[in-house]
């Protein structure tokens, strides 16, 4: 069996061969490989309406990400529905969502670094629907004031809102991973009392006790 010493030289002899530099008194570390999206000829055999049929069965709540209009230009805030929303850890308090990277929302909450979750209520199905178009005025006839610490759009009768700040985003195939650390939340009992909003095999529903 070959020993450490032994080990540690053939991983030198490769790196080496590689082209990479490495102190054969030192530790060799394979190079690291470049983050990139699948390959077409790498995608597992799965079809996609089967994929999104089996995934649909896994109920979800439903949230609009928002992000405050930049401090120069004409553009005014942004926001998308979102289905993808987790919590992610107590200490620090993160949270995250999952967006295409196809959006078109998404540069726009990337450059303000900073944004609004908000987790909408039985009764904002529209209010959904409204945020899903693309290219629309999705903010038309919407009530909101701005987040406390961030100034994203807080919308208004939502159950409750998490105001975050950009802490990291990672790759995930044909989506992006966006981690956000929390710096204010807050909840409406009021807007709550008629449960949340769900989704459900393409469907929206509401939660009764069992």
């Amino acid at each position: 069996m070959m020993g450490h010493a032994g080990m540690a030289a053939a991983a030198v002899r490769y790196l080496r061969s590689t082209g990479t530099p490495a102190s054969a008194g030192a530790p060799a570390t394979a190079p690291r490989r470049p983050l990139r999206a699948v390959r077409d000829g790498e995608r597992a055999p799965c079809d996609p309406a089967a994929f999104r049929a089996a995934l649909g069965h896994f109920a979800s709540g439903v949230t609009v990400v928002t992000a405050p209009a930049p401090a120069k230009g004409g553009s005014g805030p942004a926001g998308f529905a979102c289905q993808s929303f987790a919590s992610l850890s107590l200490d620090p308090p993160l949270v995250t969502f999952m967006v295409a990277r196809t959006s078109t929302t998404w540069p726009r909450i990337a450059r303000a670094g900073v944004f609004c979750v908000n987790v909408l209520g039985a009764g904002q199905g529209a209010l959904c629907r409204a945020f899903a178009v693309s290219g629309a005025d999705k903010f038309a006839g919407v009530r909101h004031t701005p987040a406390p610490a961030t100034g994203a759009p807080r919308l208004d009768g939502v159950p409750a809102w998490i105001d975050c700040t950009v802490h990291a985003v990672h790759t995930g195939g044909d989506h992006l991973l966006v981690v956000g650390r929390v710096e204010a939340l807050g909840t409406d009992a009021t807007a709550a009392a008629d449960g949340p909003l769900l989704f459900h095999r393409g469907a929206f529903g509401t939660f009764r006790e069992a």
